[in-house]
């Protein structure tokens, strides 16, 4: 029985790792984009945001946190200026471009058995560990205002419970995602 606790330290520091890891992989951001085959960026100069949609972000800490909308509309301004493009005024005219955004936040449950991964499991009596988290997902929409047809969408998901309780968190969550959705909008 000499060996025993030393099979319950390494079974516990496992145990330990693999929860630590589980908790890593539920909060790492993940992003993509669609864009309209053929699309010829070239036409599109001007942008402005579309009329805010009926439908609520899906979470009152979002619907009701003016910064939230600050700190986005300023980050795809700041990628879309980099990218040549420019706001439309009452000078330059009716915009080529309308952009949307929604935002919701799901609870989300990663379920792993990482135990018998790493053989620590007797008689077969492997535990799976369950992580819950609050997963938040940007979808940015850029339609042809004269067609009105979609021609660009990214999206991008994490976790945001480290963002809602911090001003500084959610500022670089945001720039994150922006900057991870605007990477793949294709060059003019």
């Amino acid at each position: 029985m000499k060996g025993e606790p030393m099979s319950r330290l390494r079974v516990t520091a496992i145990l330990a790792l693999s929860a630590v890891v589980l908790a890593g992989c539920a909060t790492t951001m993940g992003a993509g984009a669609y864009a309209q085959r053929g699309l010829e960026l070239s036409r599109y100069r001007t942008y402005d945001w579309g009329p805010a949609d009926a439908l609520p972000t899906g979470d009152p800490r979002l619907d009701k946190d003016p910064d939230f909308r600050d700190h986005l509309e300023g980050a795809v301004e700041k990628q879309l200026a980099a990218k040549g493009f420019v706001r439309a005024t009452q000078e330059t005219g009716r915009p080529d471009l309308l952009l949307h955004y929604h935002a919701s936040i799901d609870t989300r449950i990663d379920v792993g058995q990482t135990e018998r991964e790493y053989g620590a499991c007797r008689n077969g009596d492997c535990q799976s560990w369950v992580v819950n988290y609050e997963a938040g997902t940007l979808v940015l929409d850029m339609v042809d205002a004269k067609s009105e047809r979609l021609i660009w969408r990214g999206w991008a998901q994490d976790s945001v419970a480290p963002m809602l309780a911090d001003r500084n968190r959610m500022r670089q969550k945001i720039q994150e995602a922006v900057g991870r959705m605007m990477g793949r909008f294709p060059h003019r």
